[in-house]
């Protein structure tokens, strides 16, 4: 099966969007752009977004760098990005409009290859993670795989997003939605049952590491979506360097976000 595509190169510079719609969803706001020039994404790619106005005019200057998020789907010359307000840049993100603007780089990066013959794929992420996962589940189901997919939120005001994936598995921390604990549970479930599996990631650092920690040990290949603060996108700050278990370092940007797990020392907190 082939549910990829070698992705493209994004195009030299920025270009605009426009927003079509903004729709809150839990914890949530899945926006919907316009991108009518851009090339289309491969599942686990992404993409650095400002909004058009608004952005480095508040009293500290802030936000003023683009913010880097994983695409949740493309179809038609359009967009979709899930974002969760926690800080100046995503405050502004999540405040847009129908109509406004947002200044778009990408697609940048590796995404997800498809499983080797006879491995089912098993998708395992969480909280902002989400968006790539849904992204490579909706890929993988057009090819003919039948992808489980395991799910972990703080609790039900975010585990809502979930409610619109019939085939998610849910964990939650305390309990209000799904199984109460953590989605490593799920996982280690899903392995114990069948471990001829191959396991795609993405989520917070900490979980990350815990699948990477999983994986290793079962000698079960993973494919971890990383995410990291970054200035560029484009391999030039180095602020969102990884170790990598051989020594050295890769940058997420350009070498990854989607890396091996076999090939990382730790998923950091950056």
């Amino acid at each position: 099966m082939s549910a990829t595509a070698e992705p493209a190169a994004a195009p030299f510079g920025r270009r605009r969007g426009v927003v079509t719609t903004a729709r809150k969803v839990g914890a949530y706001v899945v926006l919907e752009l316009t991108d009518r020039d851009g090339p289309a994404p491969v599942p686990g790619q992404f993409y650095m977004l400002a909004a058009a106005t608004g952005w480095g005019a508040g009293d500290d200057e802030r936000p003023y760098l683009p913010r880097a998020f994983s695409c949740m789907g493309a179809a038609n010359g359009r967009l979709w990005f899930m974002l969760e307000d926690v800080g100046p840049g995503t405050h502004r993100l999540t405040k847009l409009l129908k109509g406004e603007g947002v200044w778009l780089t990408g697609p940048l990066g590796h995404g997800f290859r498809a499983p080797d013959e006879g491995r089912r794929p098993v998708l395992c992420g969480g909280g902002v993670g989400v968006p790539p996962l849904v992204m490579w589940t909706n890929a993988l189901h057009a090819a003919g795989q039948s992808p489980a997919l395991l799910l972990g939120f703080r609790g039900r005001r975010h585990a809502e997003v979930a409610t619109t994936l019939p085939t998610a598995q849910v964990a939650t921390d305390d309990g209000s939605m799904g199984h109460h604990g953590l989605v490593t549970d799920l996982l280690v479930a899903e392995l114990d049952r069948d471990p001829h599996a191959v396991v795609y990631a993405c989520g917070p650092p900490g979980m990350l590491e815990a699948i990477r920690g999983l994986c290793v040990e079962r000698a079960v290949p993973a494919q971890l979506a990383l995410e990291a603060g970054m200035a560029c996108g484009f391999g030039a700050c180095f602020g969102c360097v990884v170790p990598l278990a051989e020594g050295g370092y890769a940058r997420v940007c350009v070498d990854g976000p989607v890396m091996d797990a076999a090939a990382l020392r730790e998923v950091p907190a950056h």
